[in-house]
């Protein structure tokens, strides 16, 4: 695993812009690079608002949005159109306002187009597997960019600390009875998770504070999940003044002044 580099931004507000800046530079090489670029939403208050970032700077239009495949780290099992679903919050904050090849847009299926959570995420790791190419050596794509918010108790995507799923070895799991509601979710494993070949961890405000310095030490994965996500090539926690509160001094790269 990827040794974790901090970037430490002076508020949440700034953290989002600096977060949708990062994204589009990102996207805009690889996709120079390879022509094409895979990139794995979170929800969270966050991850949301970069997503927002992203949608009214003039330079999202820099990025080939019919070229990006978008897939989620995790769903909420209710129906599309709720607002519960982190799908709405992205397409209300981004999705909707880009060219998107909708084929490329992977969502993780609800009731309404599903029999149960665990279908759900059965159809998501064939439609994982089918991404999948040789050189994944995997039956999950390696995705170039995963976007991960994180809980106050260290939770990721919707693996929460001391449940079975977090050594699930399949590549989607149901998740019932999260502590979060709502409590039916479809979400990533750790083992999908690290496959990508970024992992970003973004997380904002005093309660995750404690948090982010377990996550950046080597606290087991069932304590907090977030010990757990490590990208192949890399790994960055993106964080506030606040949430960067407890970490050694340091060892993050003050961005913001």
């Amino acid at each position: 695993m990827t040794v974790p580099s901090v970037v430490v931004h002076r508020d949440a507000d700034v953290l989002a812009k600096a977060v949708a800046a990062r994204l589009i530079t990102r996207l805009v090489d690889l996709q120079s690079a390879t022509g094409s670029a895979s990139l794995v939403l979170t929800g969270g208050t966050v991850g949301h608002a970069s997503l927002a970032e992203l949608a009214v700077t003039p330079a999202r239009d820099a990025v080939d949005w019919q070229r990006l495949d978008v897939w989620w780290g995790d769903e909420r099992y209710v129906p599309t159109g709720d607002p519960e679903r982190n799908e709405t919050g992205a397409r209300a904050a981004l999705l909707d306002h880009v060219d998107l090849d909708p084929a490329r847009v992977h969502v993780m299926a609800g009731p309404d187009k599903s029999s149960s959570a665990e279908e759900s995420a059965e159809r998501y790791a064939e439609e994982l597997r089918r991404a999948s190419r040789p050189e994944d050596h995997g039956p999950v794509p390696s995705f170039d960019v995963l976007l991960l918010g994180m809980g106050p108790d260290g939770h990721v995507a919707s693996l929460f600390p001391e449940t079975p799923a977090l050594y699930d070895d399949r590549p989607v799991v149901a998740v019932h009875g999260a502590p979060k509601p709502p409590p039916t979710r479809i979400s990533l494993t750790m083992a999908t998770i690290k496959a990508a070949r970024e992992v970003w961890v973004v997380a904002a405000g005093p309660e995750k504070a404690q948090a982010v310095r377990l996550a950046l030490s080597a606290t087991g994965i069932m304590q907090i999940p977030a010990a757990g996500a490590r990208g192949r090539q890399r790994t960055l926690f993106l964080l506030d003044r606040q949430a960067a509160g407890k970490i050694p001094p340091g060892l993050g790269r003050i961005a913001s002044p």
